[in-house]
């Protein structure tokens, strides 16, 4: 079934497009919390603060993917001036609430859960928690209307600059939208994205990354030496081999993880007909 469109309704509250904002949606009891770090102090008086949610802590140190911490609480001003002390990687919050009757404890535990469970299987982010918690029991009913005000924030976050909790919705079909990276020692699948590249599970990358790499691509070598240290790239005797999908902000970036130093992704990717994603993007904007 084709999703169908919705209006949204934000608040600048001080008139500040990159400060405060309160998000609405139609029919949705729900309410949107956007908090950049610096304006919390002041932010953190508004009674939209003293009820209970859940939370994203979002912050961007330039690598490849956001780091993100999943919470909840019953009054979230508290726990937010905690992590505003006691947190340094963050530097936005968005949190997810009510206009009207509350949600009491195990309601945000669970939308907690399930948020984790979601980035997780997504793969798009370092996920600060440092426990996977699991559901708190609920009845069908409660788990089924905590599901539909789920499925309504989701939609939001995307439109907040946060798409890190849905793995990308594009067609499976490989002659469209797979691409290979083939060499002699490295031999990767991917695919293009709305918002960056993903190479596929069990795609092959090179073993050793060439003298070059550090020094002129440091960016992608401290990239592939952390997936590497995170088990992202499995050492075997063929090479480094993805454990997992793996999200990237662009098509150079992926094939310079697979080659081991600088890489022109657009040229080199190519689908199985040999067309690069180059020609195939030029010939899309042609059309």
């Amino acid at each position: 079934m084709d999703k169908l469109g919705f209006k949204i309704e934000i608040f600048v509250v001080n008139g500040n497009p990159q400060g405060l904002r309160l998000v609405e949606k139609s029919n949705w009891i729900g309410l949107g919390i956007v908090c950049p770090r610096g304006t919390y102090p002041q932010a953190k008086k508004r009674e939209e603060f003293s009820g209970s949610g859940v939370y994203i802590l979002i912050g961007d140190d330039g690598g490849n993917v956001p780091t993100l911490y999943v919470g909840e609480s019953v009054q979230i001003r508290s726990r937010l001036d905690s992590h505003h002390t006691n947190k340094d990687f963050w530097q936005q919050v968005i949190v997810f609430t009510t206009n009207g009757t509350q949600l009491n404890k195990a309601q945000v535990k669970y939308l907690e859960s399930r948020l984790i469970d979601l980035a997780v299987k997504a793969g798009r982010s370092n996920l600060h928690n440092d426990v996977i918690k699991s559901k708190t029991s609920l009845s069908e009913v409660d788990q089924t209307v905590l599901e539909g005000y789920l499925r309504e924030a989701l939609s939001l976050l995307p439109i907040l600059g946060v798409p890190f909790f849905e793995p990308e919705n594009l067609s499976d079909n490989i002659s469209e939208n797979h691409y290979i990276l083939k060499g002699k020692e490295w031999d990767a699948r991917g695919r293009e994205e709305n918002m960056g590249f993903t190479i596929l599970k069990g795609s092959i990358a090179r073993l050793k990354e060439r003298h070059s790499m550090k020094k002129g691509a440091p960016s992608f070598y401290n990239l592939r030496q952390k997936l590497i240290a995170d088990n992202t790239l499995q050492k075997t005797e063929e090479g480094y081999i993805f454990s997992r999908d793996m999200h990237f902000n662009s098509s150079s970036a992926a094939a310079a993880i697979c080659c081991g130093g600088a890489a022109n992704g657009p040229a080199q990717w190519k689908d199985r007909s040999g067309n690069s994603l180059r020609d195939n993007r030029k010939k899309a904007v042609d059309e």
